[in-house]
């Protein structure tokens, strides 16, 4: 019999070719995604009908007993409480569109290049459910009592050993779930590298390179300091001018009509003290635990109502595009620290698209096929289901004085 090769075949084995980048980008710098562990995701898969949601069942402990087994009367028995969570699944998808000339004319495969940066996406994208669930909560610890008042010139406020023993304690009063791996048991501590820069000064921070062993070893980790873990990452999240205000506060908004991604200048509406302190934070400021993807931090270069600037975008520019009216502000950031362990929370994800999403095309577009589609979808959801499995610490950096 002979092998016949469609249409659909060939399209199979084109996107199968792309497999491999978009994986090499959805894989990424997953940090947040460590501290939940995977559920049954039948319900997903659309063959049972049964919802989007996922309810986790507790049951209490039993009292210790603290009476002598009577002599004419039998013991009573104990009844366990039982309390229920509930977690949301969601659905997320982007998608690329460009002109077949562009691929008759570059010399090299941009179509692999774009499906790394498409796996970066979806990871950049479902990375964003999961610190929201992780950093979501009242479990909070923050010195002084109040972010707004997080001060960088303050020693107190800083992300240092003594917060972790603090936070430590904390975890152990709530029996929270650790980890256990060959060296023991303990938690992991998530933080920023600017937050870290207040850590590694207390000088006891265990290098992973001196403890590594077979034990597993996670994304980012750096070291060790008491029962923590230590993962360390530049794109941990930061609440970007959600702190003190700066001594000589420069605090306005964007006075244009567009600032795109890529922009390496932007109108503001005053220019007082902008170009003082350590960065500009464009975005809306993060009071709560509602979060913004495209908050960002600039530096000031030159300017006063036209900024110069110097971003993390591709070209020393914005990220993302920014709407007329956003906050830019030269306070204090905020530097949340997640405390927890790889049980503290769930997720599930749909089988058949699987943690890292599914890559779908490229194919054709137009009725001269003169336009090419490479997307990603995902369908799942994280969530908190105690409170006492994570604790969110919030400290200045005094990389901010």
């Amino acid at each position: 019999m002979s092998n016949i090769l469609t249409t659909s075949v060939l399209s199979n084995a084109v996107g199968t070719r792309y497999v491999i980048p978009y994986i090499k980008g959805a894989r990424g710098e997953r940090l947040y995604d460590q501290f939940f562990m995977p559920v049954g995701v039948m319900g997903l898969e659309g063959r049972k009908g049964l919802g989007t949601t996922y309810t986790f069942n507790f049951v209490s402990g039993m009292t210790p007993g603290t009476t002598a087994i009577s002599e004419i009367a039998d013991i009573v028995p104990q009844i366990l409480r039982d309390a229920t969570s509930t977690i949301s699944t969601t659905s997320r998808a982007e998608a690329l569109k460009w002109s077949q000339l562009l691929d008759l004319q570059a010399y090299t495969d941009v179509i692999a290049a774009r499906a790394e940066v498409l796996g970066r996406n979806m990871m950049e994208t479902v990375e964003g459910q999961a610190y929201r669930a992780a950093l979501a909560g009242t479990f909070v610890e923050i010195p002084g009592g109040a972010r707004a008042s997080l001060d960088a010139g303050t020693a107190g406020h800083l992300f240092t050993e003594a917060a972790m023993y603090k936070a430590a304690a904390k975890l152990a009063d709530m029996r929270c779930p650790p980890f256990v791996d060959g060296s023991g048991s303990g938690w992991l501590a998530l933080y920023h590298t600017d937050a870290g820069y207040d850590l590694i000064h207390s000088g006891n921070l265990v290098n992973v390179a001196i403890y590594q062993d077979k034990a597993m070893i996670f994304n980012g980790e750096v070291g060790r300091i008491g029962k923590f873990r230590c993962i360390e990452s530049p794109y941990a999240k930061v609440l970007y001018g959600a702190g003190a205000a700066n001594a000589s506060s420069g605090e306005t908004t964007l006075n244009d009509a567009a600032a795109n991604a890529l922009d390496t200048t932007m109108v503001i509406t005053t220019a007082t003290n902008t170009e003082d302190g350590r960065h500009l934070a464009v975005g809306t400021i993060e009071t709560g635990t509602t979060y913004y993807d495209t908050n960002e931090s600039v530096t000031w270069a030159s300017g006063t109502t036209t900024v110069g600037f110097i971003g993390s975008g591709e070209n020393g520019g914005f990220r993302f595009d920014h709407a007329n009216g956003e906050a830019v502000d030269n306070s204090d950031n905020v530097y949340p620290v997640v405390y927890g362990s790889p049980s503290s929370g769930v997720k599930a994800f749909a089988d058949s698209v699987g943690q890292f999403g599914t890559m779908v095309g490229p194919r054709p577009d137009g009725l001269a096929d003169q336009w090419q589609y490479l997307a990603w979808k995902w369908f799942g959801g994280y969530g908190r289901y105690a409170e006492n499995r994570i604790l969110r610490g919030e400290y200045a950096s005094s990389l901010d004085a």
